[in-house]
């Protein structure tokens, strides 16, 4: 699968910043779609799940028997992520333009819908994200799918793993930590433990603190301030891990890259500030095409329209926008075969 071509992505030097990159994107999103809420359980029948559908038009009711034929573009959000992330919104949009439909299917305790269960969500949980396409593939005949960071190394690892069982017809994965050992470590440096730490850690240590836990664990958990401490005293014991190291060898879906069938697109930016190692051509099979560009930041990929190339039906408002990555996975997907259903 190495024939995709696509627009490279330039930004002006003055927006190569990585971390201008990873934080300016959720100030450019577009506006929030009007999405359409369904609840399930997860495939431990312990929690709600939120799946937050743009459909490309009204679909058939769920007791029908003819399965929807236009194709519906699921996407696996990153840590803490949701339906209202920026690239939630850029790809909706984006997808919706396509003629496809469009779900935000979310993890356990994300979406609004607090976890009922001893479980949350991490990033190697393969057996939820064959559970989530199980329950989309009751309805839809024709699926697609995104990851997003950790939602992208589920997504990636559960292409390998599954290989033609895999329940979608290709995938595309962005910004995802398919090695988690070094995207700790990653982690660990300076400007990522000072700058990101705090945002993506704050929020789910408030939900664990909420759950049903022991005095020892809020203890624990409230000296932590590392996103590798927390895996080690919640993630790994929770999800059945040995350890923090346990849970990212495990987790991690570049070991199973190289038995991957099915169409999968991998991006990743050599500045992203989150990642660690990300996979070579050696380390896949030859189903998956490799995207590594020279900047970009982590699911960042913000660019800068002069007047000469600013379209003025799209871009009435800024000069910015973050459509690279949905106007790169829809021209993968066509390249693929999606068809367009009107």
């Amino acid at each position: 699968m190495n024939n995709f071509i696509y627009n490279e992505f330039k930004p002006p030097f003055w927006l190569t910043n990585p971390h201008l990159q990873s934080i300016l994107p959720k100030f450019f999103a577009p506006k929030t779609p009007t999405y359409r809420r369904i609840v399930k359980k997860d495939s431990l029948a312990e929690s709600d799940i939120a799946y937050d559908f743009y459909d490309a038009h009204p679909v058939a009711s769920s007791t029908s028997e003819i399965l929807e034929q236009t194709p519906l573009i699921v996407l696996f959000h990153g840590m803490e992520g949701s339906s209202d992330s920026h690239y939630a919104r850029a790809l909706a949009h984006q997808m919706h333009a396509q003629g496809w439909h469009f779900v935000v299917a979310h993890f356990r305790s994300c979406g609004g819908i607090p976890a009922s269960g001893r479980v949350f969500y991490n990033a190697g949980d393969t057996a939820e994200v064959h559970h989530t396409l199980q329950t989309l593939a009751q309805n839809y005949s024709n699926i697609y799918a995104v990851g997003v960071s950790l939602g992208g190394n589920a997504l990636a690892k559960y292409m390998g793993e599954y290989g033609d069982k895999a329940l979608c017809l290709g995938a595309a994965v962005i910004s995802a930590p398919v090695d988690m050992s070094s995207a700790a470590i990653t982690m660990h440096s300076f400007l990522s433990h000072r700058i990101y730490t705090p945002y993506l850690l704050n929020p789910i240590i408030k939900k664990a603190l909420a759950n049903e836990i022991s005095a020892e664990e809020i203890a624990s958990i409230k000296a932590v301030n590392r996103i590798s401490d927390f895996d080690d005293i919640f993630t790994a014991p929770r999800h059945g891990y040995r350890s923090n190291n346990d849970y990212y060898y495990s987790s991690s879906a570049l070991p199973h890259l190289r038995n991957v069938t099915r169409p999968l697109l991998l991006i990743s930016a050599k500045d992203d500030p989150f990642i660690g190692f990300t996979a070579t051509a050696n380390d896949v099979s030859d189903s998956v095409t490799i995207i590594e560009t020279a900047h970009g930041g982590h699911i960042g990929y913000l660019r800068y329209r002069s007047d000469k190339d600013k379209s003025p039906h799209l871009y009435k408002k800024s000069r910015f926008d973050i459509n690279w990555v949905p106007e790169t996975v829809s021209a993968y997907f066509n390249y693929i075969g999606v068809a367009s259903i009107k």
